[in-house]
């Protein structure tokens, strides 16, 4: 790319070598885009990444519109290289001044889509608070998240890649002004379990706060075992029928990453896995999030929360056929636990009385389903963390509920939804300056954006989002206590309370204290 006149003047010196970036146009500040931090391997594409190494000569970091291989949700087109594993870093020019706290970004998309540009991801909202903002990209669908009894592919390459991305960091950011002593990771979805499983994992260190956003570990029916048969079915699907998995692996090897990911349209997703030990291969998951401890919580605070209509976009804007044919209470609690037929019946005739009664599922309990469905996905499983953080010793943990429909709101704007409270990822409008998004904010929107980046900010700053009251955060957002479980709802207003959705959290508390042992996945440790 040639040099443009927001070319900055010298390059910065680091660790692995010259990198020179862009002066912004949007605020006071610096950006220096797409710079590479791992490379995938041509002869094993969908393993581990490693170190992309120094560089030579100047890096120019001035293109951040590399995407890892997938079906990108905007156009539902198939996009990517396996040349993907940059980061992006957005510099304050008050970093002359002193090193700042960093904040890294990791998306979310299930595991199958995403990407850290700025299409999504405009930075100008975090870096007037005088932090440093770091975006990542990382591998999803097969080439991140293939999980074979293999140590060629051992399972969770996409959260190896974002690792090696934390280790870049941690090496690199000092140059840039900022302090790699103050790092909090964040991400929402996808993105918040994978800070999650950083926290579990036997790695070491790289953060020191953390901001998780609609998604922890203990979202249900999110992991499993290393497994070959949907990787055979892959390479079926693209014409080669073998029962070996070595002579699979190598066929996928050499197929384009547009043909793997086409296929993947016929293949379950993968996601990520508890995975085996292999000699000389790291390992990020060793078990069950449920069946470990969590040394590395110990004294870190924890910024978590989600949105109050979690699930409203999968069920509303639905025929009347749609609800007919939902047996979501069978499918939800049979993917999750290990029932007999028995014990099965009796758990979905309870929770189908607890949430419509004697009712049948029809149009007329969308908004029940729709609690149902966001309280087993989101809702219990972040009151579920928030307690085993709490077991094992976390610094403040501050909660909250987003309930704010504003213009601005991803997922509702995007599939025109007008009614219900705040979707999944809805709050991201608010954090991100999202490039469509071209209408200047209402009053009201801008308030919440206001509200929101400084909650966040300080939080990466102090370790505590409201060190004081102001005008702009008029509310002191106590921490969780021990039998006291505060949260700031954030809507027009910001207001605290207790305890969000009580009576629908002491149902599922009771179930998961009855069932906790039939959890897919659970170990007993005195075995």
């Amino acid at each position: 790319m040639s040099i443009n006149s927001n070319t900055l003047d010298t390059p910065v010196t680091t660790k692995v070598g010259l990198i020179r970036g862009l002066k912004a146009e949007d605020g006071d500040y610096s950006m220096f885009l797409g710079i590479p931090f791992g490379k995938v391997e041509e002869s094993n594409p969908f393993g581990p990444s490693i170190p992309y190494g120094n560089f030579d000569g100047i890096f120019e970091a001035y293109d951040d519109t590399t995407i890892c291989p997938q079906i990108e949700e905007f156009n539902n087109t198939i996009v990517g290289s396996l040349d993907c594993l940059h980061l992006n870093i957005y510099v304050p020019n008050t970093a002359k001044a002193g090193p700042l706290p960093v904040l890294v970004w990791i998306y979310g998309g299930a595991f199958q889509i995403g990407f850290a540009g700025r299409f999504l991801y405009g930075p100008k909202y975090f870096v007037r608070h005088d932090i440093i903002l770091v975006t990542v990209n990382y591998r999803v669908g097969p080439y991140g998240f293939m999980c074979l009894n293999d140590p060629k592919v051992p399972g969770n390459q996409g959260f190896k890649d974002q690792l090696l991305a934390l280790r870049w960091i941690k090496d690199n950011i000092d140059s840039f002004g900022g302090n790699s002593d103050k790092i909090t990771l964040f991400g929402e979805s996808a993105g918040g379990v994978s800070i999650d499983y950083h926290l579990f994992s036997q790695q070491e260190k790289l953060f020191n706060n953390l901001i998780i956003q609609s998604g922890t570990t203990f979202l249900p029916s999110l992991i499993g075992e290393p497994e070959s048969t949907r990787t055979l079915n892959l390479a079926s699907m693209l014409g080669f029928e073998t029962t070996d998995l070595n002579e699979a692996l190598s066929f996928l090897n050499k197929q384009t990453t547009n043909s793997v990911i086409a296929a993947m349209r016929q293949v379950p997703r993968y996601l990520p896995c508890v995975e085996n030990d292999f000699e000389n291969v790291e390992k990020l998951i060793s078990d069950y999030p449920f069946n470990l401890d969590i040394p590395k919580v110990k004294d870190v605070a924890i910024l978590i929360g989600h949105t109050d209509d979690e699930r409203l976009p999968l069920h509303v804007n639905k025929n009347p056929e749609y609800y007919e044919n939902l047996n979501i209470f069978h499918g939800k609690l049979v993917n999750a636990f290990n029932f007999n037929s028995l014990e099965l019946a009796k758990a979905v005739k309870n929770f189908r009385h607890f949430y419509i009664g004697d009712e049948k599922i029809s149009i007329k309990e969308q908004f029940n389903i729709i609690d149902f469905d966001s309280d087993f996905t989101y809702v219990h499983p972040t009151l579920r963390s928030i307690e085993k953080y709490k077991e094992n010793n976390a610094g403040d943990i501050f909660y909250y509920v987003f309930s704010y429909n504003g213009d601005r709101n991803f997922v509702k704007k995007r599939v025109n939804i007008t009614i219900g409270g705040a979707a999944h990822a809805d709050e991201i409008g608010y954090l991100f300056d999202i490039s469509y998004m071209k209408d200047e904010p209402s009053y009201e929107d801008q308030l919440v954006i206001d509200r929101m980046t400084t909650l966040w900010a300080n939080f990466v700053k102090y370790s505590n989002p409201t060190p004081e009251t102001t005008d702009l955060l008029p509310v002191d957002w106590k921490p969780v206590e021990d039998n006291l479980l505060h949260y700031l709802e954030i809507d027009s207003e910001l207001t605290l309370k207790k305890r969000p959705f009580n009576k629908r959290m002491a149902f599922w508390d009771l179930f998961y204290r009855h069932n906790y042992k039939l959890q897919k996945g659970y170990r007993n440790r005195d075995n």
